[in-house]
């Protein structure tokens, strides 16, 4: 890795806690690195981090810097600033008479039986949601011509405001953007300043209060992106960079830094999103196309299903609370980490988060200020985290510290010692984690336990196993990169751009207008080429995959059916695509109506543009056997999940486990970035590419 001649790969994970780092040399061979995230600046840690990378191979920043190939960058810049109310001032210009479609929503309380639910504040206040006259049909006819004067005197409103970005959303945009492009022009020219986002270049589909959503949403948090990501890039070629910096989005892919700040909202939920991709590479090696994947850190933790290869996505996703439409990773995401904070309700009932304690102060064992009960804390007190060995023993966890924070809040109250609430601590934060497993593969109509779990974050592997036993799941697979598999995730990812059209038309050969649709093909192929061509990937980088949202004539709801083989779509088979719609029918809902012949509707038609990027490969160790000996670093006292009692345990050293090696639990494997718990009844080995194989005796694996 000290190869001066080296083109160096970096993913860099901005987490609530820690920001991680995997530097590859495009080989195989990959270096982990950890900082304390810094809130205030993200781009603080990351130029942290990169200077603690360039010093650990032996060169200045500028130097090792000038021989990155690429830097590929998630962020929760977006995110923290939609849940913390930090987002921009925006304005809204919409069609007259639909001013308050924003804080309508979809007229439906979201907790039906809750009579006192109240939704959210809109982002955009009434005062600054502003109407122009003119107006587009569903057919893309004007009825009425768009009036600049409503324009300008909305401009005139915004400025006096203080409004620093502007989202415009009218009528049915979708089938003819003339009016939004038009008054998109005259507000850039009035107010240069502002950032101004049109819905049809954001998205270009049916429902109106979802497609307005989604473009506040990115007006919101796109001057927020945009001043992040010029800090960013000029502190980097302040510091020698020349390579490319590109973005994580929600959908699973990449982009340019310039395209993500085009469309900000893309970036909202990107914070777990690569690590479905970097978990799917793991479970094929396994032999399996499909896994569930979780993550936990230190603030939160994220559950997704894989299927047949690809990770599943929605169009469906909301951030807190408000509607999120733009495709992204079907990733759900709950208050649940190492620095998730213990509590007892009015009931008297122990509860874990969703309150953390984040990188500051952290939880108690950190000895950084924190002062409340949190996993970690738990976790120390077990005996599954070692406190001279944490983060390599770089930081040293005060014991006494956990103890006493356990001990006042949450031990006194329930009667407890603190090792029995310590464990109860546990218990809860394993039955949370599995319900949000449960979401994502039971309410879709998947049963978990034909999966295997792919565990990351650097908190993870302590609870995975006995999360897959509670969901009967046979399999764990824990990679060597697990504590910042999102990391290791952005360099196995394409560049990639979601484009759809909203089309209205009967699904059948007789009655739809086949040239019309093959049109639109060439229109989003069109599109996507310039969009690929922009950040020079050549044509035979590109792949082009495509989806359809259907429904049965008169249903509310439509059902996307995805990769639909181009020669399908262009044959114009519409037989083929049906039959594959009826199936996505019967696996969410239960039944299909194909035997009833019901007519079914064309509603989007959805295309991904891919750009292929090099992606560094996994290395390959030999095989060392299955004595794990060496690895052996001595042994201590752990809490026994199932026995509700400390055993004494051997403890190995991850970092010297080899390919082949095999161990029986309970044992604890550790290395600089993580812990593995191995309960009784589970046994481990090591594959090819380090990673460990949990498996539980007691159960069926996938």
């Amino acid at each position: 890795m000290t190869d001066s001649r080296a083109r160096y790969q970096i993913g860099i994970d901005v987490g609530g806690t820690f920001t991680d780092f995997l530097l590859s040399d495009g080989g195989g061979a990959g270096r982990i690195f950890k900082v304390l995230s810094t809130p205030d600046d993200p781009s603080d840690a990351v130029m942290a981090g990169l200077a603690e990378i360039a010093a650990a191979e032996g060169k200045t920043l500028d130097a090792f810097l000038a021989g990155v190939q690429r830097i590929v960058h998630g962020t929760t810049v977006t995110t923290n600033a939609v849940l913390t109310g930090a987002t921009a001032k925006t304005g809204l210009l919409t069609t007259h008479g639909f001013r308050d479609a924003l804080q309508m929503r979809r007229g439906i309380r979201e907790e039906l039986y809750n009579n006192k639910f109240v939704a959210p504040k809109p982002l955009v206040p009434r005062r600054l949601r502003l109407p122009v006259r003119g107006r587009i049909l569903a057919t893309g006819q004007e009825a009425s011509p768009l009036e600049p004067d409503d324009v300008a005197a909305a401009a005139q409103v915004f400025r006096g405001a203080g409004v620093q970005a502007v989202a415009i959303c009218f009528m049915h945009a979708y089938a003819n953007p003339a009016h939004e492009r038009a008054a998109a022009a005259q507000l850039r020219a009035l107010m240069p300043e502002a950032y101004v986002s049109a819905s049809a270049d954001v998205l270009p589909q049916v429902r109106y209060y979802e497609r307005t959503s989604t473009t506040v949403l990115n007006a919101a948090v796109g001057p927020i992106l945009k001043r992040y990501l010029e800090r960013l890039t000029g502190r980097l070629d302040a510091a020698g960079f020349g390579g490319a910096l590109l973005v994580m989005q929600s959908n699973g892919g990449v982009c340019a830094a310039q395209a993500a700040i085009g469309k900000a909202a893309s970036t909202l939920l990107s914070g777990p999103a690569a690590g479905p991709v970097a978990a799917g590479i793991y479970a094929r090696r396994f032999g399996s196309p499909r896994n569930i994947a979780i993550d936990m850190g230190g603030t939160s933790f994220e559950a997704s299903l894989t299927l047949d290869r690809a990770p599943a996505v929605t169009t469906g996703a909301t951030i807190d609370r408000f509607a999120m439409a733009l495709p992204s990773l079907d990733i759900k995401t709950i208050g649940a980490g190492g620095g998730s904070i213990a509590w007892i309700d009015g009931g008297g009932l122990l509860r874990m988060g969703p309150q953390s304690a984040g990188a500051k102060p952290g939880p108690a064992c950190y000895g950084l200020g924190g002062e409340r009960p949190t996993c970690s804390d738990a976790n120390l007190l077990l005996g599954y985290l070692s406190a001279d060995f944490f983060a390599g023993g770089r930081m040293r966890l005060d014991a006494d510290a956990a103890r006493h924070a356990i001990a006042g809040e949450i031990a006194g109250p329930l009667g407890l010692d603190p090792v029995g609430a310590a464990a109860g601590m546990y218990r809860v934060m394993n039955v949370n984690m599995a319900s949000a497993i449960r979401e994502v593969s039971i309410e879709r109509g998947y049963d978990p336990r034909d999966f295997p779990l792919v565990c990351a974050g650097g908190a993870g592997a302590i609870h995975a196993a006995m999360i897959a036993r509670e969901l009967g799941i046979g399999s764990v697979l824990v990679p060597r990169e697990a504590s910042i598999l999102c990391a290791a995730g952005m360099l196995r990812t394409d560049l990639r751009h979601d484009l759809v059209r909203s089309w209205a038309t009967p699904f059948t050969a007789r009655d739809m207008d086949s040239e019309a649709l093959l049109s639109l093909l060439r229109d989003l192929e069109a599109e996507a080429h310039a969009l690929l061509r922009a950040e020079g990937v050549t044509e035979e980088d590109r792949e082009f995959v495509y989806a359809l949202d259907l429904r049965y004539v008169g249903q509310y709801h439509e059902v996307r059916v995805d990769e639909i083989p181009e020669t399908a779509l262009k044959s114009l088979d519409l037989e083929t695509v049906t039959a594959m719609f009826h199936r996505s029918h019967d696996r969410m809902f239960g039944y299909d109506l194909a035997e009833e012949e019901t007519a079914v509707e064309l509603v989007n038609v959805r295309m991904t543009a891919l750009g292929r990027t090099p992606k560094p490969g996994l290395e390959v160790r030999q095989d060392a056997g299955p004595d794990p000996s060496v690895a052996l670093k001595g042994r201590r006292p752990i809490f026994e999940p199932a026995a509700a009692q400390f055993v004494d345990a051997p403890v190995f050293a991850g970092g010297l486990l080899a390919p082949g090696n095999a161990l029986s639990g309970p044992a604890i494997v550790e290395t600089a970035v993580t812990t593995i718990l191995v309960p009784a009844g589970f046994d481990v080995g090591i594959d090819p590419v380090g990673t460990a194989v949990l498996t539980d005796r007691a159960a069926d694996p996938a």
